[in-house]
């Protein structure tokens, strides 16, 4: 079952249809325009016969196997964990992407009152809940952690998100001030929000390292454009913010030794001497050990159809909540962390 059919979700829908692992039992939706709508037509695909609802309760009578959870952002955390807590009450698994604090669910700096309503709504149903995303999400703690493992002795890891925002649609306005002067103080600015909104997988890292950490730091920087710059959500004008660089840093003997890192600009050319990748909009994790390592991924489409690296990035943080399925309905009740997960290799991806 699928709930969410927005960017994320009507993409991950087209692929359960054509998937041979997975059957399609229900849509759920919270768009009144979509309900009653068949799940075809909210994808692109042929009819299928199942329709969309907003009816929590019908679409538990389908009896799941679990749900795939594409709801909105953390900003909406009382609507995701009304739905998903109320799934996971019934018993039935829940993979989502939705809030990404909960990558990391076992942080301090997660509120009691995001957490414990889960927590006992695992416990009630005997169900699972594991959430995933991009970053916070697998590119900053399934790929720097597989990576350490090829690692004798790792001095410092970092992974960076190096993007250019110039066709990306999503919020970032007021999160992140892109677009305001630069005496605006984004919501992220604030280091406690800025930790638990997006940090939760540096001591994620640390608990697999077996290591505690002395501290979490963060640092934020602005880049001023001296000129107007286009977007896709209109023009930035000159004298505002059309760059950001923050680091979420954990502290070990007084040393960073674990360092996520966001740059992300209106234009490839915005804070020239800021970090960047060898590709554009990349992923990338440096490992200063035994021996050093570095990776760098990008996501792309190369079916002709013009979508941007972001939509890419969208789909494939979709698909690991999918293809997680399998091996998050084969654990224990409860949170499910990367921690928790075996290899997941995408079976019948090849076909």
């Amino acid at each position: 079952m699928l709930w969410g059919t927005g960017v994320v979700g009507s993409m991950v829908l087209a692929e359960i249809l054509r998937h041979p692992g997975f059957e399609l039992v229900g849509v759920g939706v919270s768009n009144p325009d979509k309900i009653g709508r068949d799940a075809g037509d909210l994808c692109g695909a042929e009819k299928t016969g199942v329709l969309a609802t907003d009816s929590i309760d019908a679409l538990i009578a389908t009896r799941p196997d679990a749900v795939v959870h594409y709801g909105p952002t953390a900003a909406f955390a009382e609507e995701n964990m009304r739905v998903i807590g109320a799934f996971l009450r019934a018993g039935i698994d829940v993979c989502s992407t939705a809030m990404t604090p909960w990558v990391w669910p076992h942080t301090d700096k997660l509120p009691a009152i995001w957490r414990d309503p889960i927590t006992e709504a695992c416990a009630a149903g005997g169900a699972s809940c594991f959430t995933t995303g991009i970053d916070p999400g697998f590119a900053n703690d399934l790929f720097p952690m597989t990576l350490m493992g090829l690692c004798g002795e790792v001095q410092s890891v970092r992974a960076s998100e190096l993007l250019d925002y110039t066709d990306y649609e999503g919020d970032y306005e007021f999160e992140m001030g892109i677009g305001h002067p630069p005496e605006f103080t984004a919501l992220l600015e604030h280091p406690d929000m800025l930790i638990m909104a997006w940090g939760a997988t540096v001591p994620m890292i640390a608990t697999a390292s077996g290591i505690e950490l002395d501290a979490i730091t963060t640092t934020w920087d602005k880049w001023v454009t001296p000129e107007d710059r286009p977007s896709a959500k209109g023009i930035l004008k000159a004298g505002t913010v059309a760059a950001i660089r923050f680091t979420i840093n954990g502290i070990y003997r007084g040393r960073e030794v674990i360092t996520l890192e966001h740059v992300n600009r209106i234009g490839l050319d915005a804070a020239p001497d800021w970090p960047a990748g060898t590709k554009d909009d990349v992923y990338r994790v440096d490992i200063l050990g035994s021996p050093s390592i570095s990776q760098e991924t990008s996501f792309r489409f190369t079916d002709g159809s013009g979508r941007t690296p972001a939509v890419a990035g969208c789909l494939a943080t979709g698909m690991r909540a999918l293809n997680a399925v399998p091996a998050v309905n084969a654990l224990p009740p409860g949170w499910v962390t990367p921690l928790d997960l075996p290899l997941i290799p995408g079976a019948g991806t090849i076909r």
